[in-house]
């Protein structure tokens, strides 16, 4: 008798023609609006086969000739809120640190995976952990300007995963750099407009609408790896491969839909 075999569908690497569809604007309404503020982008190469491990079924690791990467983003988000309401003081502007990587549906639609997100506002972290199934973390958080113009970030988290490890970043923006062209690694590392959320109802994609990221080479003075080791990855040990820093953007938030093939 002839050995039968099961066939396993081959995930669709993400063509630049999906790349550019991510950055248009969804119809329908929004959910929520914020503003993402003075943004550090440090990004290390990591293994390939170490990021596919920890990602859920119906993600792939998205690669960059080759190569996936870690990224750790601290930024300030300012003005949250909900579609027809306004935003409220001491709750719609607060400081957020994530880590993340890069990834794909078996679509080949291109997207972020957070493996965490640390925010100092603890309703924040309630509303993202409920309505986006999102891994937000409370953490103490500060921060304070410096005197070359940029600024110093600090995260302590807190709760049952406090270890007393503080992420501390100090960087300013440097000179303008042209806007991140397809086929760039900045492209690939900056220019993302999906995320996805691992449900108890199975993967879920989300999407945000924003005009692309003005980027500026990074003075960055201060910097560790200390998210990585939190978040259960070995540290490289050694320097970021790719420092970049936003301004900032407007950001218009849509509700989540089910993954392709989840």
């Amino acid at each position: 008798m002839a050995e039968m075999t099961t066939a396993v569908a081959t995930p669709r690497i993400p063509e630049d023609s999906q790349r550019l569809a991510a950055r248009k604007r969804l119809p329908g309404n929004p959910v929520m609006f914020q503003q993402w503020r003075n943004l550090l982008f440090l990004h290390w190469e990591y293994s390939v086969t170490a990021i596919q491990a920890t990602l859920p079924k119906g993600l792939f690791v998205d690669t960059y000739e080759g190569r996936a990467y870690l990224g750790v983003v601290p930024f300030f988000m300012q003005n949250i809120r909900p579609r027809l309401l306004p935003a409220v003081p001491g709750l719609s502007n607060f400081m957020e640190l994530n880590l993340r990587t890069y990834v794909h549906d078996s679509a080949g639609v291109p997207g972020v995976w957070f493996y965490s997100l640390d925010a100092n506002q603890w309703l924040a972290v309630k509303i993202a952990r409920h309505f986006f199934h999102l891994p937000y973390k409370h953490a103490k958080m500060t921060s304070r300007p410096t005197a070359s113009a940029g600024v110093r970030y600090e995260s302590t988290r807190l709760g049952k995963e406090a270890n007393g490890m503080t992420c501390a970043y100090e960087y300013a923006p440097g000179a303008e750099l042209a806007p991140a062209s397809l086929g760039s690694l900045e492209f690939f590392l900056v220019e993302r407009y999906r995320l996805y959320s691992s449900t108890p109802d199975g993967l879920w994609r989300g999407a945000v609408f924003h005009e692309p990221y003005p980027l500026c080479r990074a003075e960055v003075t201060a910097w560790d790896e200390h998210l990585l080791t939190l978040d259960s990855f070995t540290p490289t040990g050694r320097p970021p491969d790719h420092i970049v820093v936003s301004r900032g953007v407007d950001v218009s938030i849509f509700p989540l839909e089910r993954a392709r093939g989840a």
